[in-house]
């Protein structure tokens, strides 16, 4: 966990060069290099309640790490796509938890695809915002003490957030998705994407699922990560 936590560091710092404006686009090219690879693995069919997707396998390089993408209709039209980049919740999105707004933010996700009739979600395993299960629960028993989601984190000896997207480059590519329209309501997400040439044409809120048991949390993602969150907006005018 460790090494895993000093590589994510690494390619935040990469993450960060790669955005100066005074960068060639042969040098942004050659640092894209150094992100996150994954490989293609296999792609069946997903029936769900709400549509019936098409689910991509990949595998990082690197890690072995395993990430899965649905897709939805035609997302090779050339028309910006419909998208969610996820991170893997098993606590809200399995558990039901309403600690957090992931298994909300998911299954909008999901309707919204479906009704669009053309879409992509990109389920990346990146469990407690890069730390993972065991070291989430551990992060929730110090909430329970008082600390909220980003001094728990770091009470842990982590990042607030340790995500890496630059994970989604090779899997968009390998699908030919050029453009998006992200349902999101994270700068980070939108900055990733967009430092590693993908276009995002628009940003899509995804604000549900606030409750009792995480308007703190929603609040401290607003505040010290930079969250959109209009609730939050709503509370300072």
């Amino acid at each position: 966990m460790i090494q895993c936590a000093a590589l994510r560091i690494v390619v935040s710092f990469l993450f960060k060069i790669s955005q100066q404006k005074n960068l060639t686009g042969t040098a942004k090219k050659s640092l894209r290099g150094l992100f996150v690879k994954v490989r293609f693995i296999e792609t069946c069919r997903l029936p769900t309640p709400f549509a019936v997707f098409d689910m991509h396998g990949f595998e990082e390089v690197e890690s072995g790490q395993e990430h899965v993408v649905l897709t939805l209709g035609d997302i090779n039209s050339g028309q910006p796509v419909l998208a969610r980049t996820h991170s893997e919740c098993l606590t809200g999105d399995a558990l039901f938890s309403m600690r957090c707004d992931c298994g909300y933010q998911l299954e909008q996700a999901m309707q919204s695809i479906a009704k669009e009739g053309r879409g992509v979600l990109l389920y990346l395993r990146q469990e407690g915002r890069g730390i993972g299960l065991l070291n989430k629960i551990r992060a929730y028993q110090l909430q329970d003490q008082g600390a909220d989601t980003v001094e728990a984190n770091e009470k842990l000896g982590f990042a607030a957030d340790l995500r890496d997207y630059t994970v989604c480059y090779d899997m968009l590519s390998h699908l030919g998705i050029k453009s998006l329209r992200l349902m999101t309501n994270n700068p980070r997400k939108v900055k990733a994407l967009t430092a590693g040439g993908v276009d995002v044409v628009e940003r899509i809120p995804i604000e549900v699922g606030r409750n009792p048991h995480n308007d703190s949390y929603l609040s401290t993602k607003a505040s010290k990560l930079g969250h959109w969150l209009q609730h939050h907006q709503d509370d300072e005018q």
